[in-house]
This record gives C-alpha cells, sequence and structure tokens, in this order.
C-alpha cells in the first residue's frame, strides 16, 4: 500500500508534536491547530508522508542489499 518515507526519529517528533498540537487546541489555546496535529499523528502511525512522496524524499535508513 504505501511506502514506508519516514524514519524512527521523525515519527517520534511527528508525533509528540501533533498530540502537543491536539493537547492545546483542548484546553482552548491553538484551536485550529488540532487539524494538523491529527495529521501529523497519522502520518507518524503510517510511516508516509504525501509530501515527502512528492518531492521523492525520505528519512528512512536505506535497506542492506538482500
Amino acid at each position: 500500500m504505501f511506502q514506508r518515507n519516514m524514519g524512527g526519529s521523525d515519527r517520534a517528533v511527528r508525533f509528540i508534536l501533533g498530540v502537543l498540537l491536539v493537547i492545546s487546541a483542548a484546553v482552548g489555546a491553538l484551536g485550529a491547530w488540532a487539524y494538523i496535529g491529527v495529521v501529523a499523528i497519522l502520518t507518524a502511525a503510517l510511516g508516509n508522508c504525501p509530501a515527502y512522496s512528492i518531492f521523492g524524499f525520505s528519512t528512512c535508513k536505506p535497506r542492506p542489499p538482500e
């Protein structure tokens, strides 16, 4: 389905920032930013960033040859 193009640290940072944005929106500080937080959480969970795919970018480590 989706080819992963996000490495572990990239996924962790996105997840943490996404959760922080959703929490801030829940307490009323950054209302509209919650949508961006949800997108960040989803891309971290899937390991695929559509923008990375468009530009051919990847933060995954290359796999060793078999």
